[in-house]
């Protein structure tokens, strides 16, 4: 059948549904608020501030250094840092040279960054040399140095760029910042060098500007090739759709090695023109005191960041009014969540998608006054994307309104491809389409719901379950804190429903696994309830909070709580 596209026709409070910009080299984003407010703050990190024109000469110095270095033109260079300065300026300057970044999750351990460095033919690495209490974030990449063929190592500290006072501060913490063997330091080689003046020619639609990595859909770590104008051009929809101005303040609390971080907390704020606000990782109580101290505006992030606060026992203590818009993406964002963030806040808390392969944003419900905004929905599409529900047997068949399906974007932040793995590139990439690998439905308005991931379907003797249906029931109980929902082998039907729960402090020693599983069936069909609940302490979960149902899966990893399980008739 022919595709609908009835958001088009949807009034969505004032919302664009077009993007009317000309794709740019990523580094405009630095470049273009500099050029004409150049004082304007662009980064505030640990007591440091630094303007857009100071980002600016900084990232350009760092790409002369690595010309002197050597690079050339599509070289890779690796960033294996938390969320610092350096982590912005080493990403532009990267740009700038004619270089592709290559962000590493600072929580790899030897193997797995050994893995995405040799993967991507990565050539430089800029890394963190710190000591930080027992942690040594250097110790990964020394660990697997030897084995990789790489031009030069620069070390970073999170101390460079700290005023004298958080240095001495700093040291007093337990940070140290260690000189390692064979590496450059990042401050000495940005000091030593002039700016570059004469960047590489970049064309921003065919050039790839990120290797981000991902398990993608089909399980393998890959790195999907992100041009420049796939994530400028997504910079200005997340912008868009925040909506975002310079006098908003942004705080990444997300991990930027990660492309949600990436676009939302970095990117797009750049674009507007707006303050980011760095924080090394998230601690709850480190990001209500720094939304209090610094007047956030905006605070995106993933469901598990605003659970912590409307649980916090002192979330009353802190002033968090000052946030405007919030998007919650990497996982469904349970609605007994939203309202009470939202209650406690004044905020506007809205469900939004993406996934890496689309640089990530494709949908966001609209955040404004008069705007629609559905529980359980992720929104409509971003402006400039499209976005249909196909057959999953037979991606070329679009699916009615209502139907379920695969859901399937095309737009200008849909990559060009994995590195290096054209198969896997042609599973995903159907004639301009990305098939997310996602099962949703869209309803009369063009508002998309994500039912489940395709591969977290669970077969309950022909019965077809989806982990959120459940979880969303199991967060409406009093006593519950955070849930996930798994499918687990059964002799008798196949699979079963199993639920891992965390319950609040004062449910603890008083709900049972019976009560839940009852409460469950009073609300959604007995084959949808689980069988049984395990009660943990914490789920297992990616940087980014995205709970790891593989690993919920493998009872190996669990062995410890599910031993004396009753079994269920």
């Amino acid at each position: 059948m022919e595709l609908q596209r009835p958001w088009m026709d949807s009034s969505q409070g004032g919302a664009s549904r077009t993007l009317a910009v000309p794709a740019k080299p990523l580094q405009s984003l630095i470049e273009d608020v500099a050029s004409r407010s150049p004082g304007n703050i662009c980064l505030s990190y640990q007591g440091a501030s630094f303007t857009y024109s100071e980002v600016e000469q900084l990232s350009s110095r760092f790409a002369t250094g690595l010309a002197s270095l050597g690079l050339k033109r599509g070289d890779r260079v690796a960033i294996f840092m938390p969320n610092m300065p350096q982590f912005v300026l080493s990403y532009f300057g990267t740009l700038k040279a004619g270089g592709i970044a290559v962000p590493c999750s600072p929580l790899y351990k030897e193997k797995e960054l050994e893995y995405q460095i040799k993967d991507s033919g990565a050539s430089f690495i800029v890394a963190a040399n710190d000591v930080v209490g027992p942690n040594d974030l250097f110790a990964p990449l020394e660990a697997c140095r030897g084995r990789l063929d790489v031009k030069a190592t620069i070390a970073a500290s999170v101390t460079d760029y700290l005023p004298g006072i958080k240095r001495t501060f700093a040291g007093l913490a337990g940070v140290k910042n260690v000189g390692r063997a064979n590496t450059v330091r990042f401050r000495q080689l940005c000091d030593a060098n002039e700016p570059m003046t004469d960047h590489a020619p970049i064309d921003p639609v065919k050039d790839v500007a990120v290797l981000q990595y991902t398990g993608g859909t089909t399980g393998v770590s890959k790195g999907a090739m992100l041009s420049h104008a796939n994530l400028y051009l997504n910079a200005v929809a997340a912008a868009m759709s925040l909506p975002l101005g310079h006098d908003d303040v942004a705080l990444a609390a997300l991990p930027l090695f990660h492309i949600y971080g990436m676009t939302t907390a970095m990117n797009a704020p750049f674009y507007a023109g707006a303050r980011v606000v760095l924080l090394p990782r998230f601690n709850v109580e480190e990001v209500m005191k720094t939304i209090e101290k610094e007047k956030a505006t905006s605070f995106c992030g993933v469901p598990t960041m605003y659970i912590a606060v409307i649980n916090h026992p002192n979330v009353s203590k802190f002033n968090l009014h000052s946030i405007r818009s919030c998007i919650s993406g990497g996982a469904p964002l349970p609605v007994a969540v939203r309202k009470r963030f939202i209650e406690i806040t004044g905020s506007h808390l809205v469900e939004g998608y993406g996934l890496t392969e689309a640089s990530p944003v494709t949908h966001c419900n609209p955040i404004g006054e008069g705007a629609v905004v559905k529980d359980g929905s992720i929104g409509v599409p971003v402006p400039g994307t499209d976005a249909a529900i196909v057959d999953m047997e037979d991606p070329s068949r679009f699916l009615p309104v209502g139907e379920e399906g695969e859901l399937a974007v095309m737009g200008p932040q849909v990559m060009l491809g994995y590195w290096n793995r054209k198969d896997e590139t042609d599973m995903v990439l159907r004639n301009g389409w990305l098939l997310t690998g996602d099962i949703a439905k869209m309803d009369e308005q063009g508002y998309f719901f994500i039912v489940d991931r395709k591969k977290d379907l669970i077969d309950v003797g022909g019965f077809k379950v989806w982990p959120r249906e459940v979880e969303e029931v199991l967060f409406t109980h009093p006593g519950v804190r955070e849930a996930a929902v798994v499918g687990v082998q059964d002799d008798y039907r196949g699979e079963s429903v199993k639920a891992f729960v965390i319950l609040k402090p004062e449910a603890r020693g008083r709900v049972t696994e019976q009560e839940l599983v009852d409460f469950c069936r009073a609300h959604i069909a007995k084959y949808k309830a689980p069988r049984s609940v395990v009660f943990v302490d914490e789920l297992p979960k990616t940087l980014v909070g995205k709970v790891l149902r593989r690993k919920l899966r493998d009872r190996s990893d669990w062995e410890k709580d599910t031993a004396n399980m009753p079994q269920r008739s």
